[in-house]
């Protein structure tokens, strides 16, 4: 059986995604304090490829050291970032870009100028430097064989209606991005899309392609109606010059559209004479020498170009292929949850964790275990070091210290002198024997005694748990990446982009 998926399911898969933002709870998060060569890498520039399987998600709670929670606010419809330059040639929005020769009523255009084998592959738009975003209705290559690069200066109009930029470019302004989606949503690959509601018209036919001049027609200005479903006839001024229909362009020497019409989901335009016209309201058929000569002529085609359902801007994301959301994560300075004094190798999103047992909802969570040590602090725990708790064979890894409150924060990841002891088992710190350093030689008992909150800690017996609970939720995404250090005045603003 024969089947696809469409954009349609994409689109709809994305916009399912993004909505789901505002009644599930989503957090960004990120791990690996370790270097990669405690899982067997060859070296810690050389990060492994993260296993989609079920035993590897545990291991991800192992090493989790903070999680930030995703507002929907933090998130939006992205596209692939395409930039106005002179020195670059655009596609043009075309309905018929298949991908492969189809017969009857459906597409038989099988790629685009650039080669696209879909439209959404293609580059019919790009975004100016002023981030406004256009799109390209047409590129001066009717047979699409390869389109001139755009010239001129940035357009900067943003008017409803398509106009020309230079004589092969007819754009279409569809919106520009805000402040705050340039801060927040554009990259060097990606860029936000919302939708404007600025369409001109509904489906006019806006561009139509001279596929063929044909040859031996009576030079002059005539004009033909546009066939199809339109509830208003678009109707396209004609331009012969040489014997040949001239191709689709800006100004009198140029094919161009007398009336865009309304409402066609699909048009054709039959170049017979009895659908040619002396005048622009197309209601004077031709007639005499002029006719015969028409008839008698090496016919040309044109293919009409049909606007996606509303019309161009109508609705941006589904017409420029927004089938890619963005979500954002940012470990500010202020968030004090998040270790500002070691470095992390893994990025993920975590879908409704649990915190004690109900639906987590905290802003900035801490994920690392923790305890507190009584006495006077003289040697200070350093960060990654191998700490081990001897009464009961326990072993972990430093992740922070913090001398001023005694608080020690620490992993126990499923790997030997990293979090297994002697005897390969996940032993867990308990009792208040000493926890000693094994680089700093730092050794202090546990407080057991104390059970309250410290430095937003919230300690029992000692000892206490990270603040989203272990193995809860789902893990949906995550992303293996070298070192990235942290610091107290460093911002990581982490952007992961998710394609349906």
């Amino acid at each position: 059986m024969a089947a696809i998926i469409t954009e349609k399911f994409r689109q709809s898969s994305a916009t399912t995604f993004k909505n789901s933002f505002g009644t599930d709870k989503y957090y960004v998060f990120v791990g690996k304090s370790q270097p990669w060569t405690s899982e067997g890498a060859a070296s810690d520039s050389l990060p492994p490829a993260p296993v989609d399987s079920v035993a590897p998600e545990s291991y991800f709670w192992d090493d989790m050291l903070a999680a930030k929670l995703i507002a929907t606010s933090n998130t939006s419809f992205v596209i692939p970032r395409r930039d106005y330059s002179t020195s670059s040639a655009f596609d043009m929005y075309r309905h018929d870009v298949a991908g492969t020769t189809t017969t009857g009523n459906y597409p038989t255009k099988t790629t685009s100028s650039s080669g696209a084998l879909t439209v959404y592959n293609s580059t019919y738009y790009f975004m100016t430097s002023a981030h406004r975003v256009y799109k390209v209705l047409y590129n001066g290559d009717p047979l699409q064989t390869g389109a001139s690069n755009i010239s001129g200066a940035e357009p900067t109009s943003e008017v409803n209606n398509p106009f020309w930029h230079d004589a092969n470019y007819y754009i279409k302004f569809m919106y520009k991005m805000t402040t705050s989606e340039i801060q927040n949503f554009l990259t060097t690959d990606f860029m936000s899309v919302t939708n404007t509601a600025n369409s001109n018209a509904v489906r006019p036919i806006n561009v139509v392609m001279v596929t063929s001049g044909g040859s031996g027609y009576p030079n002059g200005t005539f004009y033909t109606k546009v066939r199809g479903d339109g509830t208003t006839e678009a109707i396209v001024r004609l331009q012969v010059t040489g014997g040949a229909i001239q191709e689709f362009g800006n100004g009198s020497s140029f094919t161009n559209m007398q009336n865009a019409g309304v409402g066609y989901s699909f048009a054709t335009v039959d170049l017979s004479t009895a659908n040619i016209f002396s005048d622009a309201s197309a209601s004077t058929a031709i007639s005499g020498a002029t006719a015969t000569s028409w008839t008698n002529a090496t016919a040309g085609s044109i293919t009409p170009i049909i606007d996606p359902t509303g019309g161009h801007g109508a609705n941006d994301i589904e017409e420029l292929g927004g089938h890619y959301v963005m979500v954002q994560g940012k470990f500010e300075p202020a968030d004090s949850d998040a270790t500002q004094v070691n470095d992390f190798r893994r990025v993920g999103i975590v879908k409704n964790p649990l915190a004690g047992g109900s639906a987590a909802s905290v802003a900035t969570a801490r994920t690392t275990n923790a305890l507190i040590v009584s006495g006077t602090i003289g040697t200070n725990y350093q960060v990654d070091e191998l700490i081990t708790q001897a009464t009961t064979g326990a072993r972990g890894r430093v992740v922070e210290w913090d001398a001023t409150n005694k608080i020690l924060y620490y992993v126990q990841e499923k790997y030997s002198s990293y979090g297994l002891d002697a005897n390969g088992n996940l032993t867990a710190f308990s009792t208040n024997a000493a926890v000693t350093g094994s680089s700093s030689s730092a050794s202090y008992s546990v407080a057991t005694g104390t059970s309250s909150t410290v430095n937003g800690v919230v300690f029992s017996g000692g000892y206490a748990s990270p603040e989203l609970d272990r193995d809860s939720g789902e893990i949906i995404y995550v992303e293996n990446r070298r070192a990235i250090s942290r610091a107290s005045d460093q911002t990581e603003d982490i952007k992961v982009v998710v394609e349906f």
